[in-house]
């Protein structure tokens, strides 16, 4: 008997294949360059008999017309689950029920487009299910940013939190903002406060110290919380309107000197949700950690290699630093006229 389910999108049937006994369901699914996405996939109905022991197997392939470059994703031998390559720590399976198969992907790249097999063996029989991947870039109009300042971690209260983020050249973002975020692949392991009074953090990856490793990706969230109490926050920053670069000097300055060098370059030293927006919005790279207007020591990594940011991009923060230290360039920003 053919068996059909349609869970998004497109549902085709193909015959003629080493499955001649099954249908080959296939569906198509689209994503946001660097987002994250669901590639469904049940268990049809036959399958069930077997599926709640630890005797099936589940094997996730990205496949190509030449078998001989197939990737393997992710397969899990009863309670054993192991993700492969380029995939290891970004997919992990949806489990919402004894039926799903569903495989979520985290971060999710150009590369990543095509299509991928499901393959579920009962130890009876198998079935095999079939997911292409579509990605395209979307269009991003701000950027969401953790933040906490030289105090230190958890040391601000809804207000200060407020405040902090104006201080960046950003506001304090809201929920949907940073399920947004979250969706791009934002993973973030401290709270934060947003504009609503909650108290949340994205996780992308689970993990042990980051709300457990059994929890699936999304936002944790402690609720509405009472404003006097003490978090990071999670700003949001808009595109630039002015220009953000690095300051070529013949040495390296302090602080102040920072400060003095992009005054006399006649801009002001850049903040940190300028150097976000550069980042996120504009594909800014520059491997050299330098001065912000908040006395952090930050740079921007879109391109990932070596000695820089070697796994992702992404805003890598040196730290709070002593501010007569010499060891540092400077990032500035000149504002449109």
């Amino acid at each position: 008997m053919m068996r059909l389910l349609c869970i998004t999108i497109v549902c085709l049937i193909l015959a003629g294949s080493a499955y001649s006994e099954e249908t080959i369901l296939t569906v198509k699914v689209s994503a946001e360059l660097g987002g994250n996405i669901t590639l469904p996939c049940r268990i049809l109905s036959s399958d069930t008999v077997s599926f709640g022991n630890n005797g099936h197997r589940i094997k996730w392939t990205k496949v190509e017309d030449d078998e001989a470059l197939n990737e393997d994703v992710l397969v899990k031998m009863g309670p054993h689950i192991r993700a492969y390559g380029s995939f290891e720590g970004r997919v992990f399976l949806q489990n919402l029920d004894s039926e799903d198969a569903s495989l979520i992907m985290t971060e999710v790249s150009m590369d990543d487009k095509g299509k991928y097999h499901c393959d579920i063996d009962n130890g009876i029989e198998d079935s095999l299910q079939e997911v292409i991947l579509e990605v395209h870039a979307g269009l991003m109009t701000g950027v969401v940013f953790p933040y906490y300042p030289p105090l230190g971690r958890y040391n601000l209260n809804f207000n200060n939190a407020v405040q902090a983020c104006e201080d960046q050249e950003a506001v304090i973002a809201s929920h949907e903002q940073l399920l947004a975020a979250w969706k791009g692949g934002l993973d973030w392991c401290n709270a934060g406060w947003l504009s609503d009074g909650t108290v949340q953090y994205p996780i992308t990856k689970p993990r042990h110290p980051c709300g457990g490793s059994n929890n699936e990706p999304g936002l944790r969230t402690y609720g509405r919380q009472e404003k006097i109490r003490q978090f990071d926050v999670f700003c949001y920053t808009t595109a630039l309107k002015g220009h953000f670069y690095w300051l070529v000097q013949p040495e390296r300055l302090t602080f102040d000197e920072a400060v003095e060098a992009c005054r006399d370059d006649g801009a002001e030293i850049a903040k940190v949700g300028h150097m976000f927006a550069a980042w996120k919005l504009e594909g800014y790279d520059r491997c050299d950690a330098g001065w912000l207007a908040d006395g952090s020591v930050r740079y921007p990594i879109s391109r990932p290699r070596k000695n820089c940011s070697p796994t992702e991009e992404a805003v890598r923060f040196v730290g709070f630093p002593d501010k007569t230290v010499k060891s540092y360039g400077v990032y500035c920003y000149k504002p449109d006229q």
